[in-house]
């Protein structure tokens, strides 16, 4: 089986970049953007499976999170979001019912990301498995 594409959005390029090497050790393949605006073009255009974001401020990764949402393709694209803000996160993506979507609060590892990301996809083939 093909490695699962991510597509990480980070605006912290140091970051970006040590999450990506991290996540390309456990196997997936990752293209890193800086925040991004036309987020569904990127998704598209790098055939994504799951969706990191990684933003300083968390009102960027929600309003990624909306615009990726609001999208047809989008809808039940898995998304691990990691936030500063972990209690302002959870209580947004409650009040939006938010599925498939793992919080991960920062300090984080990459192997935490990892394991969230594995957590999602496995879930997310159960689901296809059990829904066809």
């Amino acid at each position: 089986m093909a490695p699962y594409r991510v597509l990480l959005i980070d605006d912290t390029p140091e970051i970006a970049e040590l999450l990506s090497f991290a996540l390309r050790e456990r196997g997936f393949d990752v293209v890193a953007s800086g925040y991004d605006t036309s987020i569904i073009e990127l998704i598209a255009e790098h055939h994504a499976d799951v969706l990191v974001l990684d933003c300083s401020v968390f009102e960027m990764s929600e309003s990624l999170f909306d615009t990726v949402r609001g999208a047809e393709h989008g809808q039940a694209l898995p998304v691990v979001i990691i936030s500063d803000t972990p209690d302002k996160a959870d209580a947004s993506l409650r009040a939006r019912a938010a599925e498939r979507v793992l919080l991960i609060p920062k300090p984080f590892t990459g192997s935490q990301v990892a394991r969230a990301l594995d957590d999602l996809m496995t879930s997310r083939s159960a689901d296809s498995r059990s829904n066809p």
